[in-house]
């Protein structure tokens, strides 16, 4: 009996039905991959468009064309308390717009957290940055766009001092001008702050260019680098200057009606041009003639065989010139703090000299193999880093793309402002947050430790600071070799004590506005201990006179 079965019950094997079946399956994939990529498509729209009509964040009103100008911080304004008063008006996040442009103000550090650590890929450029760019700073690594040059930048500092490990071989150089820090504190207390800047100045170009600063007189190189923070601070303070809003004034010459950015500018151009040519010319000098100190310079000039006019010359010269003025100023706030601190809270600073005194006694200063063993001494660094932060509304980053955060939309080419010192003074991450207090940082008696300041205070993701591994560390052991030499007290002038008023410039970089204190050994004993270290590393022959004949310095 034949049966005849359904046409899809037979296999037919020849080399054709191979090849309808080959063609068939290829068909449907093709078919599979265009409605996916139209379903992409359109989902793609859909978010866009969905961005595009979600809400900008809660901000004042802005009028027409101008926008919120008139909403941003006035001159001389502390702006992170400025924009704090947003969050009790509109929320944790807001946002303003200047003729178009749109400023998002972050009030809470868990923003942060999701926009620059979380999706850092798409939040880590800058802002144009106008001025900056009109007074010279455009190859600052602060100041780059996201882009490979930027990538190259932060690379040269993270392969030098990225790391704790990396930084270690340099602790002989700050071992040693932190001695001599406390020798010139102890002969000149009253200008401690022109010691602070000079040591930091001395450990930063030692490291970076092999430079040996004057022991005793100015040094061109450390006014240079303070001179230029200051400007380069000011020049990038967001909302300062009416070019950042409206770039074609870039264009007015400076003798022109608003040509008030340009002259601006111009007075500052020289000094942004010197701080990364000088120091960078002094160290190449030195190299052509056989007698340079290591350095970061120098590494790569000899391993790296960097070529004269390069874009890796470029590179490394303004890599480290923006280590060379971060370093040489920013560390400079945080111990002018500190010694606010301890003279307004003098048992914090006895309840740290306790701690040397029974650690690590009398007999011997401390040092960096001690830092676990003192563990009060290194939550005073901490309370110092959160009490009054180097940056108080960090430098602004920039949205590469559209996005969505609490509901709200986040335009591409918005600017995004932290507020560290929100951040670090948010009552629901620190207790009485006012108050100078190192025992939140301690885990005694059950206590929760509350959060790490290092992880607010040098910024977020792909902008993090590349010099704070080195600026924690010279911290460190300069706060714990003064503690341990020294009392910091409120002056008395005419038999009555001065009361110290804890007030901040206004500025990118923000320090303590000028105040006194008095500064004297803690006992015959500890003196000697500064005169030891001295002996023990004594006075150099400064590079002042190399660096004159290389550039020409009056």
């Amino acid at each position: 009996m034949y049966v005849q079965m359904p046409p899809c019950f037979f296999f037919d094997s020849s080399p054709r039905n191979f090849c309808v079946d080959a063609e068939q399956e290829m068909s449907f994939m093709i078919l599979g991959l265009t409605i996916g990529v139209i379903a992409l498509y359109f989902l793609r729209s859909f978010l866009v468009k969905a961005k595009s009509l979600a809400p900008l964040p809660p901000g004042p009103r802005p009028k027409p064309i101008i926008g919120n100008l008139w909403d941003l911080p006035s001159q001389g304004t502390r702006d992170w308390l400025h924009w704090l008063k947003h969050k009790d008006l509109y929320g944790p996040i807001s946002s303003v717009t200047v003729f178009g442009q749109t400023i998002i103000i972050l009030n809470e550090a868990r923003l942060a957290y999701e926009l620059l650590e979380k999706r850092s890929a798409i939040h880590s450029s800058r802002p144009p940055c106008t001025f900056a760019h009109m007074a010279g700073w455009g190859d600052i690594t602060t100041v780059l766009e996201y882009s490979d040059r930027l990538r190259a930048s932060r690379k040269v500092a993270h392969q030098q001092i990225g790391s704790n490990k990396s930084i270690a071989r340099f602790s002989h150089i700050q071992d040693a001008e932190v001695c001599r820090y406390l020798s010139r504190v102890l002969r000149d207390p009253e200008n401690w702050l022109e010691h602070i800047k000079k040591e930091t100045g001395a450990v930063i170009l030692k490291i970076t260019y092999g430079y040996t600063i004057e022991p005793h007189a100015r040094d061109h190189l450390v006014d240079l680098a303070n001179d230029a923070v200051e400007k380069f601070s000011l020049s990038m303070i967001p909302g300062a200057w009416l070019v950042d809003s409206i770039p074609i004034l870039k264009h007015l010459p400076s003798w022109a009606p608003g040509g008030g950015c340009t002259r601006a500018a111009e007075g500052i151009q020289t000094i942004a041009k010197d701080l990364g040519e000088v120091p960078y010319a002094f160290t190449t000098q030195q190299m052509a003639q056989g007698c340079n100190e290591p350095s970061i310079i120098s590494y790569y000039l000899k391993s790296e065989n960097i070529q004269p006019g390069s874009e890796e010359e470029h590179i490394v010269k303004w890599a480290t010139a923006t280590l060379y003025a971060g370093g040489a100023d920013t560390t400079v706030s945080t111990m002018m703090g500190f010694f606010m601190t301890m003279a307004l809270y003098p048992h914090v600073q006895r309840k740290a000299q306790e701690e040397i005194d029974r650690v690590i006694g009398t007999s011997r200063l401390p040092g960096f193999k001690d830092r676990e063993d003192i563990p009060y001494i290194d939550a005073v660094l901490k309370e110092a880093l959160r009490w009054h932060p180097v940056v108080p509304m960090g430098v602004a980053h920039m949205a590469m793309e559209d996005d969505m955060l609490e509901g709200y939309h986040i335009p591409k080419g918005a600017t995004i402002l932290t507020n560290i010192w929100a951040f670090t003074h948010d009552p629901n991450e620190y207790h009485d947050p006012m108050t100078f207090k190192p025992e939140r940082f301690l885990s005694d008696n059950g206590h929760t430790p509350e959060r790490d300041p290092h992880l607010i205070s040098f910024g977020f993701g792909r902008r993090i600071c590349p010099g704070r591994n080195l600026a924690d560390s010279n911290l460190w052991l300069t706060i714990a070799r003064t503690l341990a030499v020294f009392n910091i007290t409120k002056p008395i002038r005419d038999g009555k004590e001065v009361d110290i008023q804890p007030e901040f410039q206004a500025s990118l970089i923000s320090h303590p506005k000028p105040f006194e204190v008095d500064i004297k050994p803690r006992s015959a004993s500890h003196e000697e201990l500064i005169r030891a270290g001295e002996k023990q590393h004594p006075w150099e022959k400064s590079h002042a006179e190399e660096l004159r004949r290389a550039i020409a310095v009056p």
